[in-house]
């Protein structure tokens, strides 16, 4: 195994005084990631706040990557300024996903390091990939706010190229809600503790065909149950009788709100089964969502979307009032070994 304090040698690494590549330290590196997420995400306009405390649990439940050689730390002069990590997932189409990032503080970008860090995850990934199916559609994938070209100009370099779009969308709570009808028999109910994983199980079912779906694990289920955002007290659920029909599972992010002094609900996770499609039930759902922020004193509810999502999610959304505030990009490239 890595010694994880050891240092790293990549290849092509530019002239820069205490400039030093190692391996990950465990949680004493969970405040780093924290500082360095958070200054790239203010200097991207991204109105996102990252704790310590959700970089434990995300590590806690990491799957697909080995923290031991998946990882690389960049350091100048024993200040940690970026880190990245290479990690894969598989479709139910048997298409293979292999990913990596980078966050670098915002004063060490075009600085010379974003190549070789790429060039050593797109050469630590092949070496994984060649371990999988050999039939198996194999590609690198990435996911990027359209407004980070600086790391856009990076990905093009080295033949990225975008194939899936989704939007952040904004509704104003000052805006009137028009609440609609839920059909004859469906009712929404307060989720109890003992429902939590039909309502996990139903969401995925749904999502089931939908763009980029990985079958989740129990241990996705487990991250699922420890979520600080979790909160089925705000959630809408539809049932008929004993079966979900479909949901919004709402939350509030308090620690974002206070930063950027907003007050903001999310109108997130919206589900329905096939069954129950094109009955007006996701419609039902959310308007009673956008209501309920309105009446907890929320400036704004907001969700993200798939443009081309096949059920009509974009126009559903449009039609009660949000609009694109953020774009972002899925890019490909084929790996080939």
């Amino acid at each position: 195994m890595l010694d994880t304090k050891q240092s790293l040698v990549i290849e092509n690494t530019p002239n820069i005084p205490g400039l030093a590549f190692r391996g990950f330290n465990g949680e004493a590196d969970f405040a780093h990631m924290a500082e360095i997420i958070n200054a790239a995400n203010l200097a991207d306009k991204e109105d996102e706040v990252v704790t310590v405390e959700d970089i434990a649990l995300n590590y806690a439940h990491l799957q697909r990557s080995d923290t031991a050689k998946d990882m690389l730390f960049i350091d100048v002069d024993g200040e940690t300024v970026g880190y990245g990590r290479c990690m894969w997932d598989a479709e139910p189409n048997n298409d293979h996903l292999y990913s990596f990032f980078l966050h670098l503080k915002p004063q060490w970008r075009d600085k010379g390091l974003e190549m070789p860090v790429f060039e050593h995850f797109i050469q630590r990934l092949t070496e994984i990939a060649a371990d999988h199916p050999a039939e198996a559609p194999k590609y690198f994938q990435i996911w990027n706010n359209v407004d980070r070209t600086w790391l856009r100009r990076y990905l093009d370099k080295l033949g990225f190229a975008p194939v899936r779009y989704a939007f952040s969308m904004v509704r104003p709570c000052s805006q009137p809600v028009e609440i609609h009808s839920l059909p004859e028999g469906v009712e929404v109910r307060p989720v109890q503790e003992s429902q939590l994983r039909a309502v996990f199980d139903a969401e995925n079912e749904a999502f089931r065909d939908h763009w980029g779906y990985i079958e989740p694990t129990e241990t996705d289920y487990q991250r699922w149950l420890a979520e600080p955002l979790h909160k089925p007290e705000l959630w809408q659920v539809a049932w008929d009788g004993d079966e979900v029909v479909g949901m919004v599972r709402n939350f509030i992010h308090e620690e974002e709100n206070k930063t950027f002094d907003r007050q903001r609900g999310y109108t997130e996770n919206i589900s329905v089964r096939r069954p129950w499609r094109r009955k007006g039930v996701a419609r039902a759902l959310l308007t009673r969502s956008i209501q309920m922020f309105q009446d907890m004193g929320m400036e704004e509810t907001v969700l993200g979307v798939d443009t081309e999502n096949p059920n009509g999610a974009l126009k559903l959304y449009q039609s009660v009032g949000y609009q694109e505030f953020k774009r972002y990009e899925t890019l490909r490239k084929p790996l080939t070994l």
